[in-house]
């Protein structure tokens, strides 16, 4: 995903932002992309200071939104499995453009500037916000909503058993799933969360 980035150094846009907002002048009444509090804008962070720059815009009361995704890596010579941003490199803020000090994003530790043209932000649509906090748990993290059908061969994408591959036997209702995994030559069962495995 590509954004534009508000500044002089503005590159192609992406559909996520739509046409710049000039600020401080406030939406029309009644604009579906503003909710009561503002509307949500992409702010570009710096590399892997996500969270770092989240924290640090809540400091200043600004309402944040980081969707993340589970991430299964390799450290000290074991997998675990983190969060890691569903937009690497980016998150979105929400702000009133004729009410808040908004410009004071662009000079948090952690942001390098609002998407946007020139100096204006972009507003991100609310129906898009709304559509990611809805598939989000507790915890900020994406549930990916799939279709498996049984006996369906499956890739293991988060977890202890990453990159294994197995087939599918069922789904069962807490949204976990059985799985025959291909381990050292036999087929070992076992129960995955959904949102660890994907099609292979």
């Amino acid at each position: 995903m590509r954004l534009t980035t508000a500044g002089p150094t503005a590159q192609t846009g992406s559909a996520l932002c739509r046409a710049p907002v000039p600020a401080p002048v406030s939406a029309p009444e009644g604009d579906a992309d503003r909710a009561p509090d503002g509307a949500w804008y992409a702010v570009h962070c710096a590399s892997r200071r996500e969270e770092y720059a989240a924290a640090n815009l809540r400091n200043q009361n600004f309402r944040v939104f980081l969707p993340c995704r589970r991430k299964t890596r390799r450290h000290a010579r074991k997998l675990e499995t983190v969060r890691a941003p569903f937009f690497p490199g980016y998150l979105f803020v929400q702000f009133d453009a004729a009410r808040d000090r908004w410009r004071a994003i662009n000079g948090t530790y952690g942001v390098l500037r609002l998407v946007g043209s020139g100096d204006a932000p972009s507003i991100v649509p609310e129906r898009i916000i709304a559509a990611l906090r809805r598939e989000c748990d507790a915890e900020g993290v994406l549930s990916r909503k799939q279709s498996f059908t049984a006996g369906q061969k499956l890739r293991v994408v988060a977890g202890p058993f990453a990159d294994l591959i197995g087939t599918l036997e069922r789904l069962d209702e807490s949204g976990r799933v059985r799985v025959l995994l291909e381990f050292m030559g036999g087929r070992v069962p076992a129960f995955l969360p959904e949102d660890y495995v994907a099609a292979a």
